[in-house]
């Protein structure tokens, strides 16, 4: 038997001279910010600690950027967001025990919304590994057993030699359909070691591919072709995927209305005569997608919030393209394409037939009717008032990122994010802080644009050792405050259950954040709604970050579930 073989490229005199007489000096840390470089990052996110010193030098050696953050689960949240803006494995480098811990709500972000971060963390000495035999500093008897039930995948290194293969497993790991963060662990000692390996100069790890069964597509395909009420749900997925543009094709070949998700924001024009927008806490919406005889739902797993707190119940055929594979048909029976959304909606346009409707963008405009008379008959003008100045302050191309705060909730539903990959929040595992220190990470990755953060008081509190960071790495960010006094969402949520709020949780005694803000250097400045859409222009036209306080407690809609 023969095998045929790929030709071996054989390195030329210079690789091998440069592979035999390496810089001297290295040590296990080069190996990890050189397998970086060669993976193509450019900018690593973390905080120093005493058994990652190994990887801080080797970063005085490399010109990969280095953003310290003050605060492990920020640097997380930072990671995360230059991940969703870049669609690159975000490094984010931790120290040993506490230190890597303090990220774990991060990464379970990042792995509930897709997002591509990989975390290398330092750990104890081999020597004491398995736990409380050395009493090391920081020691556990099995970090990454801490991770495993967070992160797609776990990568520990013994060896310096296993240091790029790791890396690059780990890399690839994060950037294959579903995205997620992942996890290295490096001991001290291994950072610390002379490395005999050669420099690490280029480092193949190509995402794999995860296309569509093509019998599901056809079938696919067919039943969309022959519905009478197609519908779709557009999920975060089709934004990860870059595949916007391909909704958008499809939806309109089939004439069918499209609804996003809170992570799915901006897959589908706002104002295009088949967008049902976002508004999936909403009866009216509810039973438009229930009516439907054949629903598409593309990278959405129809968790909590995609289904009305549950309450959606289909009536019709579900095709659901997911690239969990744990999310296909988790909630609802459905025809289950397990692909990346991208592919599998090319797929479809390549074997759909055209529909012809002329009810549906009637349907469209009749929905959204309802849903505007609903919201106006609750007195909820000035919810409406200061969301809208948001969006018209915000420039056009500029991403905004919402924390777990009142008017976030607001803009899950009623906020135009003005395209694919422009409006995040913490919607995915729905930690408090996530705004300002992922904005922060967005304004790295982009520093032409402006960028919005949006926190409640109470999620501004974990955040505010930040402003050091905005301030020292001169970040376009614009921090809007909306002051309440307490935690609004939980005020109302207590008082709903129990006809009143336990106000020693909800209330809270919290800085003069102006003050607080001047005091780092940056730009603040206190607002009304009525002067807010101009005071947070002029503070987004403003280079370097800044702060915009605008006290008001505002209120959620009406609770718009089905009976």
């Amino acid at each position: 038997m023969t095998h045929d073989h790929d030709p071996v490229l054989r390195p030329t005199e210079t690789q091998i001279s440069q592979a035999l007489n390496p810089p001297a000096g290295r040590i296990g840390g080069d190996l990890v910010v050189e397998t970086l470089a060669g993976l193509g990052a450019s900018t690593v996110f973390g905080l120093p600690g005493q058994h990652a010193l190994g990887v801080i030098d080797a970063l005085r050696r490399s010109d990969l950027r280095y953003v310290g953050l003050r605060v492990e689960n920020n640097a997380g949240f930072a990671a995360d967001a230059y991940g969703r803006i870049t669609g690159e494995a975000a490094p984010l480098l931790l120290s040993t025990g506490p230190g890597a811990l303090t990220s774990l709500a991060a990464l379970q972000e990042a792995a509930a919304a897709s997002a591509p971060v990989l975390a290398i963390s330092s750990q104890v000495p081999t020597a004491g590994l398995g736990g409380g035999r050395h009493g090391y500093l920081h020691e556990l008897p099995d970090q990454a057993a801490s991770f495993r039930g967070v992160v797609k995948s776990v990568h520990v290194v013994r060896a310096p030699s296993q240091i790029p293969s790791a890396i690059a497993a780990a890399w690839k790991s994060a950037l294959t359909a579903p995205h997620g963060p992942v996890w290295v662990e490096i001991p001290q000692d291994v950072l610390l070691a002379q490395a005999r390996l050669p420099v690490v100069t280029g480092v193949d790890a190509t995402p794999e591919d995860l296309p569509p069964r093509p019998e599901l597509t056809a079938v696919a395909a067919h039943l969309l072709s022959n519905a009478v009420r197609p519908a779709v749900i557009a999920g975060g997925g089709v934004v990860r995927a870059d595949a916007s543009g391909k909704l958008r094709q499809l939806a309109e070949r089939l004439q069918a209305p499209v609804v996003t998700t809170p992570g799915g924001k901006g897959a589908f024009p706002w104002t295009h005569p088949l967008s049902l927008q976002s508004w999936l806490e909403d009866r009216y919406t509810t039973e438009f997608l229930q009516d439907a005889d054949v629903l598409l739902v593309v990278g959405s797993g129809l968790g909590e919030l995609s289904s009305n707190y549950h309450t959606f119940r289909p009536k019709g055929r579900v095709i659901q393209i997911e690239a969990d594979l744990g999310k296909l048909e988790s909630n609802h029976p459905a025809l289950g394409i397990h692909a990346d959304a991208r592919p599998a909606l090319q797929a479809l346009l390549e074997t759909v037939s055209r529909r012809e409707d002329p009810t549906a963008r009637e349907r469209v405009r009749d929905l959204l009717a309802r849903v505007r008379e609903r919201i106006a008959a609750q007195d909820l003008t000035l919810e409406q008032r200061v969301l809208a100045s948001v969006r018209r302050a915000l420039p056009a191309g500029s991403p905004s990122f919402w924390d777990m705060t009142i008017l976030a909730y607001w803009a899950w539903s009623a906020f135009d994010a003005g395209g694919p990959n422009r409006m995040h929040s913490a919607q995915g595992a729905g930690g408090l802080g996530y705004g300002f220190p992922a904005a922060l990470g967005a304004a790295v990755a982009d520093p032409t644009r402006p960028v919005l953060a949006v926190s409640g008081d109470g999620g501004a509190l974990y955040s505010v050792a930040e402003l050091a960071t905005a301030r020292q790495h001169d970040l376009n960010v614009t921090w809007l405050i909306v002051d309440d006094g307490g935690y609004g969402i939980l005020r109302e949520y207590l008082t709903d259950t129990f006809g009143r709020t336990t106000q020693a949780a909800t209330e809270l005694t919290r800085p003069d954040y102006v003050a607080l803000a001047e005091s780092f250097g940056v730009p603040a400045v206190r607002t009304t709604p009525e002067a807010l859409e101009s005071d947070l222009a002029k503070s987004l036209a403003t280079p370097g970050p800044g702060v915009v306080v605008l006290p008001a407690v505002l209120r959620m809609f009406a609770p718009t579930h089905l009976d």
